[in-house]
């Protein structure tokens, strides 16, 4: 019995233990799993505190920005990036509704930098920044409109469709399955009591928090004050640099902006025009009719450079009844064609009183009939008045005799080529060369008839290349204080130095593979028959012909067909080399890709003191200008 009574005791103790032990453990788990809740709230909480800190960031930018009174597309070019990057979001813009003579519509004014904006412009075959893009009553950008507040879609495709109409479906499907976007968040924009615009944020998530509504609002808020500070800054910019009767720019900001202007048409090597316009008979307005419709009359002059101005032109009035208009990128046909355009336009303007006015209006050049910006200013002024002396309300394009010469030459001497080369050139293609050298503007003429020439036997080649080469080799033989006449020759030259490729077959110089020695050795026999065949029998370019035969010579000595080196090579001749190399790099042939700029100056340094003059080189890679 007792051992019983004592197993049963031990038993009895087992079990106070078992359930001591277990009650331990209880509590051991619960300590742990409060610990681990803990953890989580305390990473939830740092999360939190993060993304708040990285919103007051964002907002303390935007308020930086509107204490410097930056320009408004620069505020809100950083406000889109700022956003993009340190929240996270995919891809951020800002869009204005805008509204012209055909309606409504909807411009991108400024986005972030990022790949998906990219990827989208590849897909969409241009930047979807420089549209005009479709304002649908039915759209997203109408409700947020209407209702003022924050609104997501997940429908990107069908926002897309909305504004870009003309999109196939198969790119549209493209553009919606390669994106990681989930949903647009739309957020409206008003600035001082008036519809601005909307703030687009792409999200990689499909919903919109309570935290993040209230974040993207109060973020609304401070873009609506940055949008007004830098609008007020631009109307007080404005008003120092305008014209208080007419609103154009003034003398002040026509000559600063010239001068950016320079620059950049210095750099792309791309010219631009001036129209200068002078209001005829002010005089007799003010003394028959009184100031006050000579005002009218000035007024009316602006209106009329307003409408008919693209919106990268800069019109401004100089003072009295002189106007000056600069249209970038505008050759001077282009800038005629647009001169006649505001000749008509301002003749057609039927006025109380004075019934119709008229202007005497001049076109001149940078880099065609100068490339010294004074020069064109003067240049322009003559030619206005030129118009006011043939009778006034016509337009004159500005002719320095200086340069008349040269382009007479090259005519002539095209025009000898195809009468006696006609079959090599072919008639169709003749005929349509000599009838542009007789009817078109001649220095246009002859570029276009150069480009045309070379496409005969290279069809790789572009439009407009020879004009750039005329431009960059006159700018390189200046650095070198080449006299003019020298200079004159240097653009024949340039015109013809590869005529001789009319006499060769145009299967090899066509050729995709390695080419053979017999081959590669007839190729270089054209700058012997372009001097020796074509050229010799006409006697204006006679001075040319040296230039020509010596323009594959190399500065060691080792290029033909002579092998001279060094300073035995004509000055010209090196230009031609370096700036045909230059631009042989960058455009396309039939065995090999082009290179960018920036690859071909590298591989023309290379072979300075070799291939060419390192003094040419370093003049060169100056002009050229490459951006890093």
């Amino acid at each position: 019995m007792d051992f019983f009574k004592n197993l049963k005791d031990i038993y009895k103790k087992v079990s106070e233990v078992e359930n001591t032990i277990y009650s331990g453990k209880q509590d051991y788990l619960e300590i742990y799993e409060r610990n681990l809740q803990l953890e989580k709230e305390i990473e939830e909480r740092t999360r939190e505190l993060n993304i708040a800190n990285k919103r007051m960031l964002t907002l303390q930018h935007i308020w930086d920005m509107m204490n410097a009174s930056r320009p408004l597309q620069s505020v809100l070019e950083t406000i889109v990036n700022s956003i993009q990057g340190e929240l996270g979001y995919l891809h951020c813009n800002i869009i204005k509704k805008c509204e012209d003579e055909n309606g409504v519509y909807l411009t991108v004014l400024a986005q972030s930098n990022d790949t998906s904006i990219k990827r989208v412009d590849k897909l969409i075959k241009g930047p979807i920044q420089t549209r005009k893009l479709v304002y649908n009553d039915n759209s997203i950008y109408a409700k947020t409109a209407k209702s003022k507040q924050i609104e997501l879609t997940l429908d990107i495709g069908g926002t897309l469709k909305s504004v870009i109409p003309e999109i196939p479906d198969d790119v549209l499907k493209e553009v919606v399955d390669g994106s990681p976007s989930k949903a647009i968040i739309n957020i409206p924009l008003f600035a001082r009591g008036t519809h601005f615009g909307w703030f687009n944020v792409f999200s990689s998530r499909k919903e919109l928090t309570a935290g993040e509504t209230d974040f993207l609002n109060m973020f609304a808020q401070q873009i609506e004050m940055a949008i007004t500070i830098a609008g007020l800054f631009e109307e007080v910019k404005a008003q120092a640099v305008t014209d208080g009767l007419t609103g154009l720019y003034n003398r002040r900001y026509f000559e600063e902006y010239l001068k950016k202007e320079v620059t950049r048409a210095l750099r792309q090597k791309q010219p631009f025009s001036i129209i200068g316009l002078d209001l005829d008979h002010l005089k007799q307005i003010n003394d028959k009719f009184g100031h006050a419709y000579g005002d009218l009359a000035i007024k009316t002059v602006a209106e009329v450079l307003k409408r008919n101005a693209r919106s990268i032109d800069t019109a401004a009035r100089m003072g009295g009844e002189e106007f000056n208009v600069i249209l970038p990128g505008v050759d001077s046909k282009g800038a005629m064609i647009a001169a006649e355009r505001i000749r008509k336009a301002l003749e057609s303007e039927k006025l109380d009183t004075i019934k119709r006015i008229t202007a005497s209006i001049g076109v001149a050049t940078f880099l065609e009939h100068s490339d010294n910006i004074e020069d064109i200013l003067e240049l322009t002024d003559q030619a206005m008045y030129q118009s006011k002396r043939n009778g006034r309300n016509r337009v004159t394009l500005a002719k320095p005799i200086s340069e008349t010469s040269w382009q007479e030459i090259a005519i002539n001497t095209f025009m000898d080529i195809l009468n006696k080369h006609n079959k090599q050139i072919g008639n169709e293609i003749s005929e349509n060369i000599k009838s542009k050298l007789q009817t078109e503007v001649p220095k246009e003429a002859l570029y276009t008839v150069a480009d045309m020439l070379t496409q005969t036997y290279n069809p790789l080649h572009q439009n407009g290349v020879v004009k750039s080469k005329v431009l960059l080799a006159v700018s390189l033989a200046k650095r070198f204080d080449l006299p003019k006449d020298e200079i004159d020759k240097l653009k024949i030259a340039i015109l013809l130095y590869d005529i001789g490729n009319l006499m060769l077959p145009q299967e090899l110089l066509q050729k995709t593979t390695p080419l053979t020695d017999a081959e590669r050795q007839q190729i270089k026999e054209h700058p012997l028959i372009a001097a020796r065949e074509i050229l010799k029998p006409i006697s204006a370019v006679q001075d040319i012909i040296p230039i020509i035969e010596h323009h594959h010579e190399n500065w060691d000595g080792s290029g033909y067909p002579s092998q001279i080196a060094r300073e035995e090579i004509p000055m010209t001749s090196q230009i031609i080399l370096i700036v045909d190399a230059y631009y042989a790099l960058i455009e396309p042939r039939t065995y090999r890709a082009e290179l960018t700029p920036k690859q071909a100056v590298e591989v023309i340094k290379q072979d300075a003191g070799k291939k060419w003059n390192s003094a040419l080189v370093q003049e060169f890679v100056t002009i050229i200008d490459i951006d890093a």
